[in-house]
């Protein structure tokens, strides 16, 4: 928690935000996550892609420390092996770039804090091969993996680099940044979107081994789509249509690295407040 606090005021200092920081909302996973009810708690987690995506900047907060309840050793390294905390990073970053993402660490006494840098980000692009406690318990009651749970937001915000890429460049906009973006993601990209994955689960007692499908060929129909100048979304009542228009297309956060092709105006937002995640 204090280190939290000692992020939020430095990225405030850096920002030249009022002391006050009234006009500052911050989105804490586990805080705003409910506990108490199992149900409610599994919705929220599967809406973390649209929090960490839509936040104007965001801090990965990871000192040293202990585990509460295992007594392991906590830290950056830790942090960067959890498959959620990559979806985090990556989530933000398809859309906003990593701009906007800094990195509080250290030691009581020895807090440091600074912007993610380049190499930061590489290990985070490999997402589906973190760690998580449902493939750990081997799936015991469960009828599918946390990773399954990701690939429709992944997908659904690549989608939108492609498109501000395309639209960038029919439109001469400077796309170099998207550009660096995809290409990196693409050098990775039977890790960073892996076809299938092998999964461990409990049947009628027995331990049973199956190959799932993951996003098999939805990266490559994907492209298709956005060099068609089409793209799927979903419309009312479930129902899909196919987009092509670009207005509506990117909505969230207020940096440039999703502003390609917008007007001047556009890209200067509201000025009503910023989002931390």
């Amino acid at each position: 928690y204090n280190f939290m606090v000692s992020a939020l005021r430095e990225l405030a200092k850096e920002k030249g935000w009022n002391e006050d920081l009234k006009d500052i909302f911050v989105w804490v996973d586990y805080s705003c996550i409910p506990q108490a009810n199992a149900s409610v708690q599994n919705l929220a987690i599967r809406s973390l892609a649209v929090y960490a995506s839509s936040a104007t900047y965001f801090i990965v907060c990871a000192p040293d420390t202990h585990h509460t309840d295992l007594n392991d050793v906590c830290d950056l390294s830790t942090y960067q092996r959890r498959m959620w905390c990559r979806a985090e990073q990556v989530c933000h970053s398809l859309r906003n770039g990593t701009g906007g993402m800094f990195l509080a660490k250290g030691k009581p006494g020895a807090f440091e804090f600074s912007p993610v840098q380049s190499d930061f980000f590489t290990e985070s692009l490999r997402v589906f091969h973190g760690e998580l406690t449902c493939c750990r318990c081997e799936h015991k009651g469960m009828e599918m993996c946390d990773r399954q749970s990701l690939v429709v937001p992944i997908l659904g915000l690549y989608g939108e680099l492609l498109r501000a890429a395309h639209d960038g460049f029919k439109t001469g906009g400077d796309v170099s940044a998207v550009n660096a973006f995809l290409s990196e993601v693409q050098k990775h990209q039977d890790d960073v979107f892996p076809e299938k994955f092998n999964r461990v689960m409990w049947r009628k007692n027995k331990r049973v081994v199956e190959e799932v499908v993951l996003f098999g060929d939805l990266i490559e129909r994907m492209r298709e789509r956005i060099k068609k100048g089409t793209m799927f979304v979903a419309g009312e009542r479930g129902f899909g249509t196919e987009s092509t228009k670009s207005s509506d297309f990117l909505r969230h956060g207020k940096n440039d690295f999703i502003r390609h092709g917008s007007l001047p105006e556009e890209a200067e937002g509201n000025g009503k407040g910023e989002d931390v995640a």
